[in-house]
């Protein structure tokens, strides 16, 4: 299973790419493998304000509904539009494609709550 090293990730299964002072929010390899073909997404209001794991979007696939939580607190300044008309593009390509949203970070400091690769790995091995 993929996981880049450049990104951070949560217990929740949400994986983040720090850009700047903008995190890039997507779901992990794993999250979409367990929800399989991904149907619908709601994805969250640009502008809106979150704190640390509120639910931003939630999507719908054939097995089941799940929330998407805020990995880092901030504001939404951008989402992926073409999850609209294609939500199976995070199924086809999580890390890339099929991102969510865009956070402008409000408390960088919240970056320690998350966990590398290699420790998202260890934490899917004790699920």
């Amino acid at each position: 299973m993929m996981m880049p090293d450049d990104l951070k990730y949560t217990k929740d299964h949400e994986w983040v790419r720090i850009e700047g002072s903008e995190a890039v929010l997507g779901i992990t390899e794993h999250a979409q493998s367990e929800l399989g073909d991904i149907t619908f997404i709601e994805l969250p209001e640009t502008e809106k304000e979150v704190n640390q794991s509120d639910t931003v979007a939630t999507i719908e696939s054939v097995k089941a509904a799940s929330d998407i939580y805020a990995p880092l607190s901030g504001k939404i300044v951008g989402v992926n539009e073409l999850l609209k008309d294609a939500p199976e593009s995070i199924n086809r390509s999580p890390y890339k494609d099929g991102w969510i949203c865009r956070i402008n970070i409000k408390n960088p400091e919240e970056q320690d709550n998350l966990m590398s690769a290699a420790e998202y790995e260890k934490f899917l091995q004790g699920e």
